[in-house]
């Protein structure tokens, strides 16, 4: 693990909500590293190895439940922790457990909530649940 806390992929195309996520985790002791969209993330991850990946779900070329279903199918990082950081539609978060993602943030978000949920990811704590699926929730909802 790398950094106090872990280290980050953060995957967003929107170049200030990179920054935004970069700085608050960093404050926290998180080591992080960022990607412009899905295809970015997977040429970054086997070199970075990164303890959670943070997705935004509309990005150019490779989108975030597709990048998620991507590194689900991959042996080698199956099991890093994925959060999705968007706008959690309904069908976003149906879509996002359906491609094996842990968390869920609503954009905009608090960024207490971003380093609380990032945090238990990358050590593994209890990881919050929606509507009975196991490994699976939106932050902010979630006891803990």
């Amino acid at each position: 693990m790398s950094g106090a806390y872990g280290r980050v992929l953060v995957v967003d195309d929107n170049k200030v909500i990179r920054q935004l996520i970069r700085v608050n985790l960093e404050l926290e002791g998180f080591e992080v590293v960022t990607a412009a969209d899905g295809v970015e993330c997977l040429d970054l991850v086997h070199r970075i190895r990164p303890d959670v990946i943070t997705l935004d779900v509309v990005m150019p070329r490779l989108g975030g439940l597709e990048t998620a279903s991507r590194l689900r199918s991959d042996p080698r990082t199956r099991q890093v922790p994925i959060a999705v950081i968007s706008a959690c539609t309904p069908y976003e978060v149906d879509a996002g457990v359906s491609a094996g993602v842990d968390a869920f943030l609503a954009k905009p978000f608090d960024p207490t909530e971003l380093v609380r949920m990032v945090h238990r990811l990358a050590t593994g704590e209890e990881r919050p649940s929606v509507d009975g699926w196991s490994g699976a929730g939106r932050a902010g909802t979630a006891t803990g």
